[in-house]
Parts: structure tokens; sequence; C-alpha cells
């Protein structure tokens, strides 16, 4: 087992992630190389001052611009839309690891003929017209549909047939206009090869185990406790957990890490052991500002969060108001190696402005001219990322 101080802990995770240090990072490569190290980042479709998965990547990433993602989602085909960690992002490449998904999709259509019976008109359409949207034709009726892998429910059939289609694979998402979703079939841009791949692990277990890896080497330590990183890996009960990690320490896959202050161990990916070396080594790495997406790997177990870095973050975007202690859409703000507080930013689109609504510093934080300058250094970048200049309420 090895032994980190917390400091060498917090250490460890910035400099996996990129945030420490000088950027590792670079342009729409660095944003792929990053995707893949995570596995996945999530979607989420609020923009209020940027997309999470967007705001994932410019914390990171030099040289980003706001169609990076963009391209190598729907030009390049290097990553594609579907569920992970929730509503994800992730490398195409991985596209035979969820078929267990794609097959638990076409299982639950059996239940729901009324969908069933549209499935072969709307591929026909789709291949004469190309991507659509739900609201490019009309299905009669509507349906109480619950996807196997998705957590939209019901309404309009057109819709409900569609998502159906995009679950058990039939379908990928071509393009999004804002929110909305356009559909095309996924022979015209999954390789083929790929499409007819059969899913690479034999069985359940194996499944699980590659996504707990996956999601430790995402945060980079995690514990073998509850966690919110652990989201949407069906059946990963604690006994089934226990008995990954046991499997992954007898690999040598996963190493055990003993952080000082902390009752649990946590585990890193064997292959990030150059990075613990480095920590040890006591190598100087440059100090950073950046503002962190709610929703970024970095902070998926807040519980751990809170125990390494002493930072409590709360994502309020549906907290009722009158119980909110910040903002409806605050991002944490990181500062070297620690959380120094938390900025509310809107863009306003017409006016090419972001509006820093509030910063709220964490207590021990002095606000001397030296770490204004930092901040608003960090914040001048994050207006340039959006094309915007900066205002302060």
């Amino acid at each position: 087992m090895v032994q980190l101080t917390n400091r060498q802990a917090r250490q460890f995770i910035l400099l996996k992630h990129g945030l420490l240090g000088a950027h590792k990072f670079h342009g729409k490569q660095g944003a792929l190389d990053f995707i893949r190290q995570a596995g996945c980042i999530q979607f989420d479709p609020v923009d209020l001052c940027g997309r999470n998965a967007e705001l994932t990547l410019q914390s990171r990433i030099k040289g980003l611009s706001q169609n990076t993602l963009h391209e190598l989602l729907y030009r390049d085909r290097a990553l594609f839309d579907y569920p992970d960690k929730q509503l994800s992002i992730i490398p195409t490449e991985i596209w035979p690891y969820f078929e267990r998904f794609r097959q638990a999709a076409r299982a639950k259509l059996e239940q729901h003929p009324e969908i069933e019976e549209h499935i072969e008109s709307v591929r026909n359409y789709i291949a004469e017209n190309g991507a659509v949207c739900s609201n490019d034709f009309t299905l009669e009726g509507s349906t109480t549909w619950w996807s196997a892998i998705n957590w939209s429910s019901g309404g309009r059939l057109s819709r409900s047939v569609l998502e159906q289609m995009y679950s058990s694979g039939d379908l990928v998402i071509e393009h999004k206009k804002g929110t909305r979703r356009y559909y095309d079939l996924a022979e015209k841009h999954i390789p083929a090869e790929m499409l007819r791949m059969p899913e690479p692990l034999p069985d359940e277990f194996e499944h699980q185990k590659w996504r707990v890896l996956r999601r430790i080497g995402a945060v980079g330590l995690l514990w073998n406790r509850p966690s919110d990183a652990w989201l949407n890996i069906w059946g990963l009960n604690s006994e089934t957990r226990d008995n990954i990690f046991r499997a992954l320490l007898d690999e040598g896959k996963i190493i055990a890490i003993a952080v000082d202050g902390l009752k649990s161990p946590l585990y890193c990916r064997a292959d990030d052991l150059p990075l613990i070396e480095i920590i040890l080594a006591d190598t100087y790495l440059k100090p950073r500002c950046e503002l962190i997406a709610p929703l970024d790997p970095l902070i998926w177990d807040r519980k751990l969060v809170r125990a390494l870095f002493g930072f409590a973050y709360a994502w309020e975007i549906y907290t009722p108001p009158d119980r909110r202690r910040y903002g409806v859409y605050v991002l944490p703000l990181l500062q070297g190696e620690c959380f120094i507080g938390r900025v509310e930013a809107v863009r306003d689109r017409k006016n090419s402005t972001l509006m820093i609504k509030n910063i709220w510093y964490e207590d021990e934080i002095k606000q001397t001219k030296k770490q204004q300058a930092i901040v608003d250094s960090c914040l001048k970048r994050f207006a340039r990322f959006h094309g915007c200049k900066i205002y302060k309420k």
C-alpha cells in the first residue's frame, strides 16, 4: 500500500486531470485524449455559462475552441452520445462495450408493440430523408414507454420511437441544434466492423469490473464506498463492489493508497503509478486557477472532495430558490491545490458579455491584490473562451 499525505493525494488527482502544472492536453487531440482518459464526460443541456461538457474541457485543454467538441462528435465521429455515467459523451472506439445496453433496450421493446410496429417505417423514412428530429414526422398517439437506458418517459409516439431506436443502437445522434437531437442511421456514422463486433466482455461481472476501473481512472482516486461516481453501473451493490475491488487488486490493475486522515483506503489505476512517483519526488508543479464544471469527473464523488480538499460543493440548480445557499449555476473555483470558492457566471449572448453575478470565497481565503489578480485572469480566459467581454455586476 502506497502512503500519501493529504496534500500529495490532492496533487496526484489534479496532476492526473491536467489541472496542476503545465497543460498536458492541447487542442482537439488533447480534448479527445482527456475524454479517453476519463472514459466519458457528462452531457447536460443547461447552458447559462456553457454546457457541462464544454466546461469540463475548457479547464484543461489549452487552445480549445467552442467548436472542438462539436467537431469531434459530429464531423470526425471520434465521439458519440450515449448513456454511461448518466447522459454522456464517449469515445467511439468503445462502442462495442455498450452492446449489453443496446441488448437491454431491444428486450424492452417487446413490452411496447405500439412502438415496435413503427420501427421499420421510421427506419425507411430516415434512409430516404436523412437525419430527423421528432418534429419532422408525426405518428398518431402517445405512449407511457420508459427506455431501458434513458430517463425520458412517455409522451409523443414519434419521439418515443426515435429514443427507442437510439437506445437499441439503430440510430445515433447525427447533430444537435441547441438541445434538439437529430437522429440518423448508425451504419452511416459508425464503422461497419464496429457495428458487427460482439460484446467484448464475457459476462456481467467482467463488464461491471471494466466500468469500475474506468471510473477510478476518471476521478483518479476512489474508495470502495457508495459513491455518485458509480452511477448507472447496473447491479453494483456493496457485495459486488467488494468482489470487483478484490479482483482488480489481485490482477494488479489498481493500487491501494493510504491517505493521512482518511479511514478508508483509496485506489488508483496501476497505470498511474508514474504520476505517484512524480508526486513523491516533490516535483514542482506550476499552480493554475480554473473554473470547474458542476458535473466534472474531478468532483463526481463530492464526499471525497470534501475529505481531501475540505470543500463542500452542491449543485443547486434543482434546489428550490428559498433553499439555495449560493446560486442557480455555480462553478467551483480551483487555485493551485485548493478550491478557494465558487463563481456564478451568466453569459449574455446578445451583448457578448459574461456577467459575474457573484464570487463566494472560502472563509480562509484572504482577499489580497495578488489573489484578485489571479482570479481576474482566470475569469478573463473563461470569457475569451465564450467570445465575451467580462462585466462584473
